[in-house]
């Protein structure tokens, strides 16, 4: 069923034009004086579902209108000439009101739609002043008779857990049938985003999980619910035996591996060593720093004590603080589906976005300390509210790089969520036409086989207009000098306790960057002549965007320390609040990381680079990008964590294991571009001053 719906997208040719053939009206279906249905309001996969029967009437329902853009081909086209280091227009952006003038539809047209739905009964909640979308809310009662459906409750296994969906197409009157791309969450199962982070355990990405027995379907915005900060997440502490630095310290006592003993993990690698080993490091000392430009940050929720412990983190290193002004946050009036939800329940695990924070905020600050850092919390980790978060950066021009260390497990369905697709692309495209570089973690799931069942890409991280950051694994010297760099894929064998790792050396395959092929996007044109047919064409048919597009370090075995405020346990089970310190890893490091790079790059041309893949992709195979190949010989290192994991208690014991580096899927290093590290890395001065360049630029 999922290869048949979604393999058959890949053939439209206004794929490279944002989907627009999957969202566009069809006049021809009804005559002009008859309501039109709006496009894909009834999902494909219905039949294959178990009918419950007609949702309640009286539930509440929290709904938009996904709105078209006037000239969709005429907006790619500018973000294009804009983009491309070879363009006359290069860097030439417009402002957010232009974009709109151009692009958007009227406010006449819009307010007629606002108009014509308040008289249905619905609330407006949101329209932003660049006109992408009408938020609104009602009953389900109000939504079966104002757009003549009806909406059912469904279920995959027959069980009493259920997502609503409409039973029979949506319709709207003609007069709207121009303006309306797509209904957003009319098709309700949920289609949570996630950060891309590990740190306590070893399942893909070490995600949150949803509270044992919360609802899982029919999300319901919670009207005037506060926003009620959750208490701080449950900590985590590295095992203790740890080196500052690669090979400071050998694990003597336990089995070798590879005929020769294998290193302690580092206990997380620090600013300092970070910006040295990506040859920053005298750049930023001599002014090189971030100054004068800002990276925005998206996550979900907020952690309330996020620039306290930046600050402490940056004092214990060493690093300079956030100035007074330099550190700006935007949250909602509300937040749902998290901690203090009684509705939903906390399905979006409010408190582990509190690391990703954390670390987004520490990582773009190690690389680029002068950069202004704006976060912006989204209400839930639900698409319409983190599309929200990104519209607030954007229409308002409040940032020049927006870091994202989020997405979803594959690619979002395109059948089932044609509304988010072009919701997503037509904010990247606005995001491009302004100078905005959008940055987006490439996953931790590797090629997603091991968690899907099938060989996909992650989203939005998808889009060719984002950039894809994928993630290595990293040597850095007691100079802070860059030994090595491998593609991140992780293999984990466990010490048996007595002579032996088990299984046998790399061991079971469980972790690593995301990347791979799309089956959803055309090759961009920016891609032509750097990516390998092999990798283009993985799925047959004609070339399709490639994933990452460039890569920093994310194994959470060479990841980054960053500190934050947690709940720790007592070993008599009370609990207190501290602020501590821990390795973290996964893309979520990758992107920051890169962003605070792109901020250094930024500051040096004196101009934005926004969307910076024309200008990556022309460097590719230049001394500007350090290409990431197979490492000739296995590099592994011992890691060592607590068997209690909730009072860490070190008389209780620990678990041994070795991680193996560079450990292949279908997705693999290789010389030049690959679908795990994309072109490479970015490398030093080189980079940041060649960025952009039209001197020996490639012919697009």
């Amino acid at each position: 069923m999922r290869s048949h719906l979604r393999r058959s997208l890949l053939g439209l040719s206004a794929l490279a034009l944002g989907l627009t053939a999957l969202v566009a009206p069809n006049g021809a279906l009804a005559s002009p004086a008859a309501p039109v249905p709006i496009p894909g309001s009834v999902s494909p996969y219905i039949p294959y579902y178990i009918d419950l029967g007609p949702s309640a009437g009286s539930k509440q329902v929290d709904l938009s209108l996904i709105l078209n853009l006037t000239d969709p081909a005429g907006a790619e086209r500018l973000v294009r000439s804009v983009s491309d280091p070879q363009s006359s227009s290069y860097h030439h952006y417009i402002s957010a009101a232009q974009y709109t003038s151009r692009f958007a539809p009227s406010a006449y047209a819009v307010g007629d739609l606002a108009n014509w739905l308040t008289g249905q009964g619905f609330s407006i909640t949101s329209i932003p002043s660049d006109r992408l979308w009408v938020r609104f809310a009602g009953t389900v009662d109000q939504v079966n008779a104002a757009f003549g459906t009806t909406l059912h409750d469904y279920s995959g296994d027959g069980s009493s857990t259920a997502f609503r969906a409409a039973a029979t197409p949506a319709y709207v009157p003609a007069q709207f049938g121009g303006l309306i791309a797509g209904i957003n969450n009319l098709f309700a199962q949920l289609n949570l985003k996630q950060p891309m982070n590990s740190r306590t355990t070893d399942t893909p990405g070490g995600r949150a999980t949803k509270k044992a027995g919360a609802p899982v379907r029919n999300y319901v915005a919670a009207k005037g619910s506060a926003v009620t900060a959750a208490p701080p997440a449950a900590a985590f502490i590295n095992g203790p035996t740890c080196s500052k630095y690669w090979g400071q310290k050998w694990a003597t006592s336990l089995p070798t591996a590879y005929g020769s003993t294998q290193p302690w993990v580092p206990c997380g690698y620090t600013p300092t060593q970070l910006r040295s080993a990506y040859g920053v490091s005298s750049l930023v000392k001599h002014g090189t720093n971030g100054a004068g430009v800002t990276v925005a940050i998206v996550d979900a929720y907020n952690s309330p004590t996020i620039l306290a412990d930046a600050n402490t983190y940056s004092t214990n290193r060493g690093e300079p603080t956030f100035a007074s002004g330099q550190f700006n946050e935007i949250t909602p009036a509300a937040y749902t589906a998290g901690y203090s939800d009684a509705v939903n329940g906390d399905v979006c695990g409010e408190q582990g976005w509190y690391g990703e924070e954390s670390l987004d905020v520490q990582a773009v600050h190690a690389i680029a300390p002068a950069a202004n850092v704006l976060y912006v919390g989204a209400a839930s980790c639900f698409d319409m509210d983190l599309a929200t978060a990104l519209n607030t950066i954007i229409d308002g021009h409040l940032a020049q790089i927006i870091s994202n260390s989020w997405g979803g497990y594959g690619e979002s369905d395109p059948v089932n969520f044609p509304d988010l697709y072009y919701l997503y692309h037509s904010t990247f495209l606005q995001a491009g036409a302004e100078g905005i570089g959008v940055f987006f973690s490439s996953g931790d799931n590797g090629d997603q086989v091991d968690t899907l069942g099938y060989r996909t890409v992650d989203a939005p991280g998808n889009d060719p207009l984002v950039t894809a950051v994928g993630g290595t694994s990293l040597g850095v010297g007691k100079q802070g000098q860059y030994l090595f760099e491998t593609g991140w894929g992780t293999a984990k064998s466990v010490f048996d306790g007595s002579s032996a790792w088990a299984p046998a050396p790399p061991g079971n395959w469980i972790y690593g960057a995301g990347g791979g092929t799309s089956e959803v996007f055309a090759q961009p044109w920016y891609q032509r002549g750097v990516v390998p047919k092999s990798i283009s064409q993985y799925f047959g048919g004609s070339a399709a965007r490639a994933v990452p597009d460039i890569s920093m370090v994310g194994d959470p075995s060479t990841g980054m320390l960053v500190g934050q405020t947690q709940t720790f346990t007592n070993p008599d089970s009370t609990t207190y609040v501290a602020y501590g310190e821990y390795r973290i890893g996964g893309t979520s490091l990758s992107s920051p990381l890169m962003a605070g790079i792109e901020a250094l790059a930024d500051q040096a041309s004196g101009f934005a680079h926004g969307f910076a893949n024309p200008a990556i992709y022309q460097q590719s195979g230049s001394s500007a990008i350090r290409d990431v190949v197979p490492s000739r010989h296995p590099i592994a290192d011992v890691r060592q964590e607590f068997f209690d994991q909730t009072s860490f208690d070190p008389t209780q014991g620990f678990v041994y294991s070795l991680r193996t580096f560079d450990q292949t899927q279908s997705i693999f290093t290789r010389r030049g571009y690959d679908d795990v590290t994309g072109v490479g890395t970015p490398n030093g001065g080189s980079f940041v001053f060649g960025l952009g360049a039209r001197s020996g630029a490639r012919d697009h």
